[in-house]
């Protein structure tokens, strides 16, 4: 079943669907650019793994709580020890991330030439996962290579490598690309709304290489005639990805249709 929107799907953005979309697209993405980067160069794919703490909160039962009542141990004379009232536990467990992206790197040296990042909901969120992601960002961008940054997510704050009131220039939009190219030095912004197809963008290569241009719908085409489009389209309990008034005319009844 073809999508029934010109471009993004709000409704992939919802917690169930997105990490499956995300990793399928990662591969589409480099299954479509492979072929225009040899002989040089090679597209391949690569995880950002690391740990973070995780709480989870153990409450005392009601047995547990009326047990911790302070009390007076030790006979007369003796010295008296008051137990201590009862508390909720937090087991500190590390729950390990996994954050695919790709790398654009030249076949002769194994030099990284330009990463590719699909922005998730996690970097989106101030702490530690999004501290992880700006960190190998800069690390990228201080080697010398030069950055694209997809973000197909209506919600959060943008994170990508470019300065807020540059992007509040461009608005109203939806979605975002951004493509740092190290040299020369510039941002290249590719805004659009869901009424709008996915950009066809330039990927930056090294200096004297032209850039190879990506079509973003085609890989997303091919996620979506593989992946299970009823969970995409499913209308029920939606937290996220809901469309506006204003959107309906643009994208026909897509909003409003539920996939029987």
């Amino acid at each position: 079943m073809p999508s029934p929107f010109p471009g993004m799907a709000p409704y992939i953005e919802r917690s169930a669907v997105w990490p499956d979309f995300h990793d399928r697209l990662i591969s589409s993405i480099v299954g479509v650019i492979q072929p225009m980067l040899r002989p040089r160069y090679a597209a391949m794919t690569q995880e950002r793994l690391y740990l973070v703490e995780s709480h989870r909160p153990i409450y005392p039962d009601v047995s547990v709580v009326e047990s911790h009542q302070p009390n007076w141990r030790g006979s007369s004379g003796a010295t008296a020890v008051l137990n201590a009232d009862a508390s909720t536990v937090f087991e500190l467990d590390e729950e390990e991330i996994r954050e695919p992206f790709i790398e654009i790197v030249e076949v002769s040296g194994g030099r990284i030439v330009t990463a590719i990042e699909v922005i998730r909901p996690t970097n989106k969120d101030r702490g530690t996962r999004q501290d992880v992601y700006e960190r190998q960002r800069e690390e990228y961008w201080d080697s010398g290579s030069s950055l694209v940054e997809i973000d197909l997510l209506r919600g959060g704050p943008s994170v990508v490598k470019i300065p807020s009131y540059k992007l509040d220039s461009l608005r109203p939009f939806d979605y975002v690309v951004a493509v740092s190219r190290r040299r020369p030095g510039q941002h290249e912004v590719y805004a659009f709304s869901l009424e709008q197809r996915l950009p066809r963008i330039a990927v930056p290569l090294l200096k004297g290489d032209s850039d190879v241009v990506l079509d973003l719908q085609i890989p997303f085409n091919r996620c979506w005639d593989e992946a299970p489009s009823r969970l995409f389209l499913a209308m029920t309990n939606r937290r996220r990805g809901k469309c506006r008034r204003s959107e309906l005319n643009g994208v026909g009844n897509a909003c409003a249709t539920r996939d029987s």
